[in-house]
């Protein structure tokens, strides 16, 4: 397994290199435009006739409290990762919450599946190995969509290959078909809680493309600075 982790991070790299030698576009934060509309037409066309289809019989299926303990059960596992990055992003008091959440969440709230952290007063974190770049002022760079794994910028892209290396489910358990099974589920769960979300999008964007971009960009400024962002600098200064 440490080799396909090895190759997906390598992979990652390997679209960076590729998409870097594209020709520049008009948008300074988007230079690649008109290889990433490609390369997000071609996403959105894997999730037309496979993923999306799936998260809909899944939302169907299956009743609200047993999707909510399913996006607990994997929330719990991100935890661990989550409390780290706070770690290195030096947020010792954030970093004590999660791993709290982690061991509250797994034990009294059964593996996770109830989220009995979050009324004691832990609050849920959303930090990743980008956002520990970001921290360190490491700059975003161009926004890249890459295949599969969608909207990201240069640095997320490097943070998300060390995202991947680190993933408790690569880790455990050690059955092949049960770890794979995980991260099926964890991937149509993930997409069914987008579902709402994406309605909302559809009606609202007149170019889905530029709507999603501009809202990743935000959104990822916003998680850097901890919901507190600089005012971003004039073009004379």
């Amino acid at each position: 397994m440490t080799s396909i982790r090895k190759l997906a991070a390598l992979s990652l790299l390997a679209s960076l290199v590729l998409t870097g030698c594209a020709t520049t576009g008009e948008n300074p934060k988007d230079p690649w435009e008109r290889q990433n509309r490609a390369v997000f037409a071609f996403n959105e066309g894997v999730d037309k006739y496979a993923l999306k289809p799936v998260a809909q019989g899944y939302d169907y299926v299956l009743p609200t409290p047993v999707k909510t303990g399913v996006t607990n059960f994997f929330d719990n596992i991100g935890d661990l990762w989550i409390g780290v990055n706070n770690l290195l992003q030096g947020k010792p008091a954030d970093a004590a919450s999660d791993l709290g959440r982690l061991l509250i969440n797994s034990t009294v709230g059964i593996l996770g599946v109830f989220d009995v952290a979050t009324p004691m007063g832990l609050e849920k974190h959303e930090e990743d190995f980008g956002q520990t770049l970001g921290r360190w002022g490491a700059e975003p760079g161009p926004y890249v969509v890459l295949p599969v794994a969608g909207p990201r910028d240069v640095r997320d892209s490097g943070g998300l290959a060390v995202d991947l290396l680190t993933d408790p489910l690569s880790y455990y358990p050690h059955q092949v078909a049960v770890r794979n099974s995980l991260r099926g589920v964890r991937l149509v769960n993930n997409r069914a809680v987008l579902l709402p979300a994406e309605k909302v999008i559809d009606e609202a964007a007149l170019d889905k493309y530029s709507y999603l971009r501009d809202a990743y960009l935000q959104r990822r400024r916003n998680l850097v600075y901890d919901g507190n962002p600089p005012r971003p600098k004039d073009d004379d200064e």
